[in-house]
């Protein structure tokens, strides 16, 4: 993640995603009372137990906008940008087959910051907007305030990815009052440097193809490079532009 530090503690990525995907899931708890089903998953690897977010198909709540069943795929295709952007905003987040309630997506569990962390201020100010951005890539619909996260060493996180990619203009956000700023250069540059490298495209569209309809992955590709050539964020509606906050 640009400007970010690294965690001691934490895993390399490879290795979480190695547990998520082939660790023996051995616990599941309901996660509050949403729309759509939610679990915290314990998985028994190697090194001990593991904590991860399983969100399964069968657990979603039909959509008018969104195809049925696809939620859980929306979640792993905005990792997949996330990484193929270098950024780690999002934990990590596989599609899991083999799992107690069918397939889903299975997520790294965010672990909170320490009451003693000084944090740093200025760069998740930076950080933020860096999240809008990939919020405007992957036409998130819902960034709640409650889908930020710190992790343990201060890092910004978002979770709740599953209303994304959709082909027509979606974008609902907490960060609506950016509308109208300049995308910080840095950001701009690390998109363009993605849409520009063909090696690196050819490799996430095909991720992408996996979990999203052809004509998703051409309106992710439209929605780059028009925030390339605009350079701004997206002015939003005052009132639909916004998510609603339960």
């Amino acid at each position: 993640m640009t400007g970010a530090a690294t965690d001691p503690d934490r895993p390399g990525e490879p290795r979480i995603e190695l547990v998520l995907r082939q660790s023996p899931i051995v616990d599941l708890d309901r996660v509050g009372v949403g729309s759509n089903q939610v679990f915290l998953a314990t998985l028994r690897s190697r090194r001990g137990a593991v904590r991860a977010i399983y969100k399964p198909a069968r657990g979603e709540r039909p959509l008018w906008d969104f195809p049925e069943g696809t939620l859980h795929r929306r979640e792993v295709a905005s990792f997949e940008v996330d990484r193929a952007l270098g950024w780690g905003f999002l934990p990590v987040t596989v599609l899991r087959q083999e799992a107690p309630l069918g397939s889903g997506s299975l997520q790294e569990f965010v672990e909170g910051p320490s009451q003693d962390l000084d944090l740093d201020r200025e760069l998740l100010e930076q950080q933020l907007r860096g999240v809008a951005v990939l919020d405007v890539l992957i036409n998130n619909a819902d960034r709640k305030a409650a889908h930020l996260l710190i992790d343990r060493v201060g890092h910004l996180k978002g979770i709740d990815h599953g209303v994304t990619f959709n082909t027509e203009f979606k974008l609902r956000t907490v960060l609506a009052d950016l509308g109208g700023e300049r995308v910080p250069e840095m950001w701009l540059r690390q998109v363009s440097g993605l849409l520009s490298d063909q090696g690196r495209m050819r490799r996430l569209q095909a991720r992408l193809r996996r979990l999203l309809a052809p004509e998703e992955v051409q309106a992710f590709l439209r929605r780059g490079r028009h925030l390339l050539a605009d350079g701004s964020f997206p002015a939003l509606h005052p009132w639909y532009g916004r998510p609603f906050e339960w």
